[in-house]
């Protein structure tokens, strides 16, 4: 798999020098070249269109960009990087996630925070999350962006969290996340519209943390 350059905690990258047919390549297949990123996110974009997120494969995605499925893997590494680059995501959950647990379960709640709003307070994100946010709520029941946030975010919050009830855990706690999105920077209702960042951040981690630091139920 090639190197790419991270650019931060939500794991956006760059792109990877193309490979060389090799000697096994299939004949017919079409080699890395710079008209071949676009033609693999081309055919992803109507592979996740026409199976959703989950029944979406590389070797379908390949398939109809007439290359062979390691090319895909060249470029993009896995099948939820081909989705971040095709629908100009501005985040890798997979990233995300593993930096809000990189100091353990006692930060989490302050890290998921901030990650979130550093995302929502920088413009050009921003254009790109209300996009995102608008296809999951706005698509149709077989919607890939809302396929997405599930395997790709919470199943990986849960997946970190590790106790019985980690899934509604994780559920939770993106709900807050989403209903911050919608109040503040959507809908922009006062007075959340207007509050200074520090003290959204301040005031929402203590929720976070309570969801995703896998400690004792409300009874």
């Amino acid at each position: 798999m090639a190197e790419t350059d991270p650019k931060g905690p939500t794991g956006v990258t760059g792109e990877p020098t193309p490979a060389r047919r090799g000697p096994g390549r299939p004949p017919g297949r079409r080699a890395g070249t710079g008209e071949t990123r676009t033609t693999i996110l081309d055919a992803a974009r109507t592979e996740f269109a026409a199976r959703g997120y989950a029944g979406a494969s590389v070797r379908a995605i390949a398939r109809g960009a007439g290359v062979d499925p390691a090319l895909v893997h060249h470029y993009f590494g896995s099948k939820s990087r081909v989705f971040i680059a095709a629908m100009e995501l501005p985040i890798d959950p997979d990233v995300v996630v593993d930096h809000v647990f990189a100091e353990g379960p006692e930060h989490v709640g302050a890290r998921l925070a901030a990650t979130f709003l550093d995302l929502w307070e920088d413009p050009a994100a921003r254009e790109r999350l209300l996009a995102m946010l608008r296809t999951a709520v706005l698509g149709d029941d077989n919607s890939a962006t809302r396929e997405f946030v599930t395997v790709e975010l919470t199943t990986r919050l849960a997946d970190r969290i590790g106790t019985e009830d980690a899934p509604l855990r994780a559920n939770l706690a993106v709900s807050q996340l989403l209903g911050v999105a919608l109040t503040r920077y959507i809908l922009r209702l006062e007075p959340i519209a207007s509050t200074p960042r520090a003290e959204i951040e301040a005031r929402i981690a203590p929720v976070l943390q309570h969801h995703l630091d896998g400690g004792p139920r409300v009874a």
